[in-house]
């Protein structure tokens, strides 16, 4: 494909958009034409400053059709960071579609995903577009982490992996603005999901369910179901992977040490998706955090995930763990970058429409991110 640029970010403005396209002024090739997008002149010329590199600036605006129209014509890959999704993403991807450019998101809103599979899925894959959401800390580590960990199993057999996490870290505003959003849209969220089901294809001779599972002890902590948006990706990696075996469970749950954590945190949850039904509440909720804040450099140090899974099938037993830094802002940032220079870049399977980053990018976008400092450890092999 001839575009004028390689990677345009859009949304380099904001917290996490500044962070992408600080990794990519430090690890991209000399010869990868990037740009960066947004709708203030001004703020990314600052932004640009601040990196030191010479690259283009695009102005373009979600509420501008033509603008966005613009930067995926003159592009092979779109990077965005403008969220909530839900709200300001649908142009954006409807521009990519049209255009058969690559996109690549940071949305953690299952609502969203949904929605845009029955919208552009079938448009993608008329004009060979990848359409690839979830691209961050949601949710690299589980789709990439189960991929890992099939990959040692017995091929052709019934597989149950099970995703155990942990984690350190504080929310910018524009994550916590997601957060309530995403919270205060059950009906919606339902809706989606049901229409997906509708029109989205299933394999012939193959089952694929995630399992939602009870609070339970395992691997010396507190299981306890986390109903986010990364159990359904990696149900989509499995509904397009015929690696994943005949019949494929997942189940997907929040490790915590002690018992009074796991109390306190479901009530909370709770209090906190009740305040968000609330118009009242929900605008009082928005406003503890404000969009483009994030913790900074030296908060950011101080945090970590680690993604442990256990997997089973075929009378093997395997224990993995992906681990890393911040999940929230600086390891998004480099999976993100990581993406789109694997897309740009790396030796790909042919894949089009709305695709998950194990299905269009698997193996080669791990070895970019081992490269980078993020952890994939086998550490238990043993047969049951």
């Amino acid at each position: 494909m001839s575009r004028q640029y390689d990677v345009v970010v859009f949304g380099a403005t904001g917290f996490t958009g500044a962070l992408t396209a600080q990794y990519l002024a430090k690890n991209a090739p000399a010869d990868l034409t990037w740009a960066l997008a947004g709708r203030n002149r001004a703020k990314l010329e600052a932004v640009r400053a601040k990196l030191g590199v010479e690259v283009d600036l695009l102005i373009a605006d979600v509420e501008d059709p033509a603008s966005l129209k613009a930067v995926a014509e003159a592009t092979r890959i779109v990077v965005t960071t403008v969220g909530p999704y839900t709200r300001y993403g649908e142009p954006l991807v409807a521009a990519c579609a049209q255009a058969g450019t690559d996109y690549l998101d940071l949305t953690g809103e299952s609502e969203f995903v949904d929605r845009m599979y029955v919208g552009y899925h079938a448009k993608a894959v008329e004009t060979g577009a990848r359409i690839i959401h979830c691209c961050g800390f949601d949710s690299i580590p589980y789709d990439l982490g189960v991929q890992y960990t099939v990959e040692q199993l017995p091929k052709n057999v019934p597989i149950a992996v099970k995703g155990l996490i942990r984690g350190g870290g504080k929310p910018s505003g524009g994550t916590w603005e997601t957060v309530v959003t995403a919270l205060s849209r059950g009906k919606q969220h339902l809706e989606a999901h049901r229409a997906r089901r509708r029109v989205q294809p299933r394999p012939e001779g193959r089952s694929v369910k995630v399992v939602t599972g009870k609070i339970h002890r395992s691997q010396g902590f507190w299981a306890v179901p986390l109903p986010t948006v990364d159990p359904q990706v990696v149900a989509n990696s499995a509904l397009l992977l015929d690696d994943y075996g005949p019949d494929f469970r997942y189940s997907h749950f929040a490790a915590l040490k002690r018992l009074p954590t796991v109390v306190g945190g479901i009530a909370g949850i709770g209090l906190l998706a009740a305040a968000a039904q609330l118009p009242p509440a929900r605008k009082v909720l928005l406003k503890r955090i404000k969009a483009g804040d994030g913790p900074s450099e030296e908060r950011r140090a101080k945090s970590w995930f680690k993604a442990r899974f256990v997997g089973e099938g075929g009378g093997k037993r395997v224990v993995t763990e992906v681990s890393g830094g911040d999940p929230g802002y600086d390891e998004t940032a480099k999976m993100l970058a990581e993406c789109a220079l694997s897309l740009a870049l790396d030796t790909l399977p042919k894949t089009s429409g709305q695709v998950t980053t194990a299905a269009a990018m698997g193996p080669a976008l791990r070895r970019r991110l081992v490269a980078a400092g993020i952890g994939f450890e086998t550490l238990v092999v043993e047969d049951y």
